[in-house]
């Protein structure tokens, strides 16, 4: 009967089939026999409770048992009913069972956002973050996809979870996944989801990231890492809104609000033939570029603060001020790291120091020189980076990383250097 209503209905036995079919299952309901050959409704409601599981559960009986359906409606079963069923009423009660699980899961999401006080991604006055600001309250209402640009630690997740709680889908699951170093089947089954025995070792089946988004915001960040082969899967599943699990054949649908994120020039990428000419052009509907660290200095005070109050807070301490030399020293600082870097720094300040006011010291900054001599005979700004680019990179021995800590730049604007002047690297 439900089958005919549109229901997708999975039928199982006995209370151990029921706990066996919930281990790769998501049901929004279960309808249980009041006595099962193993248990009764209430064992099985036991278990799922215990597990965590948070889904509808009605009660179908032959007889009244009062026992049963008192005990049964006090441990949080939504309805008990007695056969024969009406089929318009067994709907109705399904539908809204249904519904207010979704409801309360809803509630129980706004009050824990509610209470985690989400970091501010637009945090100080600079003209930079003014225009971001501007920019991404304009694309709100838009539902298109967005990418955003920036470089490592400029605080992308943070836009991105900023942009769902104040998006018309706010009420509904935020669901992010890193793309960076996942190998094409990894990738594939976090997206897509696969069926039983796709593949060796696939056991039971799994839901995949946009069939948990539907009606909600997807947030991948680094897609300039998404193997070649997925990228049109996930193209389409953009353009139509359908996409089928590994091993299956049928078509599943999903809805969701991409956001993208990278801290690579997909443009270039594009050119070098390691990205989808098409698929950069649907996700880069809506562009949004985080600036710098080092090109919004004027905005670190207030960040520092922010961090301050919120490292503290969860210590349990007053939060220090900064001394004036501190703060100086703080503006003065490459920040290669950007605003992860920032936050770091103060965090470690605050665990290493019992002091009320930050010192120069406490912020353990190192100052690098970084000589380098020019030949003679060099008479462009290009040649001498080249030459000081193969300097650092020879010194840390091939480490991307902490040559460009070293530089004052970050890793991805180092990468792009090293293909304008064609440099190799050679690891030690």
């Amino acid at each position: 009967m439900l089958a005919a209503d549109g229901y997708d209905v999975l039928m199982v036995e006995t209370c151990g089939g029921a706990l066996e079919r919930l281990r790769s299952a998501r049901p929004a309901a279960v309808v249980a026999e009041g006595r099962l050959p193993d248990g009764n409704a209430l064992d099985l409601f036991s278990h799922i409770r215990d597990g965590g599981a948070d889904f509808a559960f009605i009660v179908l009986a032959e007889t009244i048992d009062l026992n049963i359906a008192t005990q049964a409606l006090q441990d949080g079963a939504d309805q008990f009913l007695i056969r024969p069923v009406n089929r318009l009423a067994l709907l109705l009660v399904l539908q809204r069972a249904i519904e207010n699980r979704v409801n309360r899961r809803r509630a129980r999401q706004r009050e824990a956002t509610r209470q985690r006080e989400p970091i501010d991604p637009f945090v100080g006055e600079s003209r930079v973050v003014r225009e971001l600001h501007e920019r991404a309250a304009r694309v709100l209402e838009a539902d298109r996809p967005v990418l955003i640009q920036g470089e490592t630690g400029t605080g992308k997740g943070v836009l991105a979870s900023w942009l769902h709680r104040h998006s018309p889908r706010r009420d509904e699951v935020f669901v992010d996944l890193n793309c960076a170093g996942l190998n094409r089947e990894l990738l594939e089954t976090e997206l897509f989801g696969h069926e039983k025995g796709a593949f060796t070792g696939a056991i039971a089946a799994k839901t995949g990231l946009f069939e948990s988004a539907d009606g909600g915001t997807l947030f991948l960040d680094e897609i300039g890492d998404v193997d070649l082969q997925v990228q049109p899967k996930l193209l389409k599943v953009l353009e139509e809104g359908r996409f089928r699990r590994l091993g299956e054949v049928r078509d599943r649908t999903a809805r969701v609000w991409l956001i993208a994120a990278t801290h690579q020039d997909l443009a270039e990428l594009v050119a070098q033939k390691r990205f989808r000419e098409d698929l950069f052009y649907r996700i880069s509907t809506i562009p949004l570029r985080l600036p710098a660290l080092r090109e919004r200095v004027e905005d670190i005070p207030a960040l520092a603060e922010q961090f301050l109050v919120r490292v503290s807070a969860d210590l349990g301490r007053r939060p220090p001020g900064i001394a004036p030399a501190a703060l100086r020293r703080l503006q003065a600082h490459s920040w290669p790291g950007n605003i992860r870097e920032l936050r770091n720094v103060l965090e470690r300040a605050v665990l290493l120091t019992q002091a009320d006011v930050l010192d120069v010291d406490a912020l353990g900054l190192e100052t690098r020189a970084v000589p380098v001599r020019v030949p003679e005979g060099l008479t462009t700004i290009r040649e001498a980076e080249r030459i000081l680019i193969e300097r650092m990179l020879g010194e840390e021995k091939g480490n991307i990383e902490r040559a460009a800590t070293r530089l004052g730049i970050s890793r991805s604007s180092l990468y792009q250097r090293i293909q304008r002047h064609r440099i190799t690297v050679s690891r030690m």
